[in-house]
């Protein structure tokens, strides 16, 4: 499930919440925007497109970030509409799709049945896993819930849903992406405009997403014993266009990075 454009954030970047307020408000967001969503990205998200990372589409053939799947345990966390799942079928993986919105899993069945592919779907919130510990190989997101989903809470369940050796992988935010946005325009600027430290919860007037610096995400992974392989950080060539974003925000990608993608082994745990 790919980022949507949105409006520009409106609060500050607390610490650690322990509500779930944010869980309510991005559902409500995916069962309100997710028809319009699909109708305006389908064809970008669709067909040999599925296998694609981030906000300039980049092909997992180009990037290798999961790399050959035949046989592995998959869990799409945060799924859509399961495209990226389906796909992996195809390639002898054996995916289960998970979102909490009803409207995205909808989507997803109708894809499933239509490629005739073995993908399970459930509904269920990426960060309480309805799994046994050590049930797959790969849990992975392009966006996602590793946006959507606070990571204090999804990174140790996809540490403990993972077999040993297991692989994490997903595409996020780079908080340089919200560090330079103007809260009053959503522009993106060439100055930072925010506080690095404590970065976390970014509330939106309709949703919430999650971000943490880059020491953060490294210790947060160690403390659940991963280890870090791959930080992959977007960089748009000039001709490069995104479905997601406009030129402007193109043209600051090429100088700052606006989007990380992560891959980390289970090492210990």
């Amino acid at each position: 499930m790919a980022p949507r454009r949105r409006s520009h954030p409106t609060a500050r970047l607390p610490g650690r919440p322990k509500s779930t307020d944010h869980v309510r408000s991005n559902l409500a967001l995916w069962e309100r925007e997710t028809e319009r969503y699909e109708r305006r990205f389908e064809r970008v998200l669709s067909g040999p497109k599925a296998l694609a990372w981030g906000l300039w589409r980049v092909p997992e053939s180009e990037l290798k970030i999961l790399g050959k799947v035949r046989g592995l345990d998959l869990l799409e966390i945060g799924c859509g509409a399961a495209r990226w799942s389906i796909a992996l079928a195809g390639q002898g993986g054996r995916p289960v799709g998970l979102d909490l919105s009803p409207a995205h899993l909808r989507h997803a069945a109708r894809l499933v049945r239509r490629s005739r592919r073995s993908v399970p779907l459930v509904r269920a919130n990426a960060e309480a896993l309805p799994f046994a510990d050590a049930t797959f190989d790969v849990v992975f997101c392009d966006w996602g819930a590793m946006t959507f989903c606070d990571p204090y809470r999804t990174v140790p369940e996809a540490s403990r849903v993972l077999r040993p050796r297991g692989c994490m992988a997903f595409a996020t935010s780079s908080p340089f992406r919200i560090l330079a946005q103007n809260p009053r325009t959503s522009r993106m600027s060439p100055r930072l405009l925010r506080d690095y430290f404590g970065l976390h919860r970014v509330d939106y007037p309709s949703e919430v997403n999650f971000a943490l610096t880059y020491g953060e995400w490294i210790r947060l992974f160690r403390e659940n014993g991963f280890s870090v392989e791959l930080l992959k950080e977007s960089q748009p060539s000039a001709s490069t266009r995104s479905p997601y974003l406009g030129r402007s925000e193109s043209k600051w990608a090429r100088h700052w990075p606006m989007e990380s993608i992560w891959r980390v082994r289970k090492t210990s745990g």
